[in-house]
């Protein structure tokens, strides 16, 4: 649960502020002896059990000073959490930490956070506004392409006796070395290959073409710069690959048969049914589409400062939450700069307008929801908590309990309610037609030129926004 703590907030200017923090003596002494449990686990001493050296003992034996260090570094984090919360703000980017002396027995511990955080925003008009939004659209090339995949799944592999070309799969022995040595991961058996599909090291499936059954090739062939491995990427490789199989993919015919097969009467029901299917996600795009679109029309008119270091905050934020991204898909900060062959501050620079205008939805956002006294209700939370408590098997009330009992759930609700006020926002905007939008967009008045200086952006009172903006 978050710390009772006492915090005192100083405007810096620039969209930065001094967080002063004061721990309280009692969260003090309890961390102390935590810690000093802890340690007690792991010593041993004279007349004692190992694991049972009593907490006051450890400190008089490690010494307090000690002690304490360790437990404020171990705790240090969630302080800072639960001041940020205390405090009310909204951080952007990462903070400067100033640590006063440890203090003494019956003494508050304090230190400050100095960070950027959101700006406040001056609200324009973000009711009625008019928005571009595109009809729901489905393309007979889209039904076609499902049409297609629905064939990919019923396809039928036939061996042929002649030669592979492309578009055939061949099935394979290979074994890959590098210096005349062989490499881990280069040997395969049984191996089926789709020639023409790009899956496998560029120049593989090129050097199968035209081998027929019981053919051994050798493939020459160079790892790209970009390979998963660092240490075969960009080497040259030398394959020596035996066809065993040539195959042909037979695809079904579009007919009564095929449409049976996958559950319909007819063609023209499997074709309606797959035409209904796109335009329901089409329609979830739209409205996706429009309620982005009204946010930045609100935006639009609304009045943002974002000082270019709050943008540059915003920014290394944005990079660093992309790489942890990366890291949970085996991708490492290293690996993904050698792919891109750019350089982490001009790929950082890139994210500049995108992190420009993230901080003036969020600002816009946190300004409607205080005018409009959005608070998410007990039973809109219980809403939003339904799907995972039922994929986990328990009651919604009870998962709604645990998340208010780790403190989560203010960060829940917030959420919740930055999601109602961009709904109410595109509830109460008026869609016109992409093109009207489009058209009335290129106009010039005094006003958007005004607001251009203003805000140093691209963004005019009353403008209009399209979704492919």
């Amino acid at each position: 649960m978050p710390v009772a703590l006492k915090t005192t907030v100083t405007e810096l200017g620039e969209s930065r502020v001094r967080v002063q923090v004061q721990v309280p003596p009692s969260e003090i002494e309890a961390r102390l002896e935590r810690k000093a449990r802890q340690l007690g686990r792991e010593m041993r001493l004279p007349g004692f059990r190992r694991g049972k050296v009593p907490a006051p003992l450890v400190i008089q034996r490690v010494g307090r000073e000690v002690v304490l260090e360790e437990a404020v570094r171990d705790t240090l984090g969630n302080w800072y959490s639960d001041a940020i919360e205390t405090a009310g703000i909204v951080p952007v980017g990462d903070p400067q930490l100033n640590l006063a002396d440890l203090p003494q027995q019956g003494a508050a511990l304090e230190f400050s956070i100095e960070i950027g955080v959101l700006p406040a925003a001056q609200l324009g008009e973000y009711k009625g506004l008019e928005v571009g939004r595109r009809e729901v659209a489905v393309e007979d090339e889209a039904v076609q392409h499902e049409i297609d995949g629905l064939r990919e799944r019923l396809a039928r592999l036939e061996t042929v006796e002649r030669p592979a070309s492309r578009g055939d799969f061949v099935v394979v022995d290979y074994l890959g070395s590098v210096a005349g040595e062989p490499f881990k991961g280069g040997e395969g058996r049984d191996q089926l290959v789709e020639l023409g599909s790009g899956n496998l090291i560029p120049g593989f499936e090129e050097g199968l073409e035209g081998a027929g059954a019981g053919e051994t090739r050798t493939i020459e062939l160079s790892f790209p710069a970009d390979y998963s491995s660092l240490e075969l990427a960009g080497g040259d490789a030398s394959f020596e690959v035996t066809v065993k199989e040539v195959k042909h993919k037979q695809l079904p015919g579009v007919d009564e048969d095929f449409a049976v097969d996958m559950g319909f009467d007819s063609v023209a029901e499997l074709t309606d049914d797959i035409r209904t299917r796109l335009g329901e996600a089409d329609g979830k795009r739209v409205d996706a589409e429009f309620r982005e679109a009204a946010l930045d029309a609100a935006v639009a008119g609304a009045h943002v400062q974002t000082p270019e270091a709050l943008i540059q905050a915003k920014s290394r934020e944005m990079w660093d939450r992309m790489l942890h991204s990366l890291s949970h898909r085996g991708i490492s900060r290293e690996a993904y700069l050698k792919i891109t062959g750019r350089e982490e501050e001009d790929l950082i620079a890139e994210l500049t307008g995108e992190a420009a205008q993230s901080l003036r939805r969020e600002a816009v956002i946190a300004a409607v929801v205080a005018a409009e006294a959005i608070v998410p209700s007990e039973e809109d939370l219980l809403e939003v908590v339904t799907p995972t408590a039922e994929r986990e098997g328990i009651e919604p009330r009870k998962l709604l309990d645990e998340l208010r009992e780790s403190g989560r759930l203010e960060d829940m609700r917030e959420d919740l309610a930055a999601r109602q006020a961009v709904e109410l926002i595109a509830a109460e905007a008026k869609p016109i037609p992409i093109d009207q939008a489009r058209a009335r967009e290129k106009l010039w008045t005094p006003e958007s030129e005004k607001q251009q200086s203003d805000d140093g952006a691209e963004s005019a009172a009353g403008r209009l926004w399209t979704p492919d903006r």
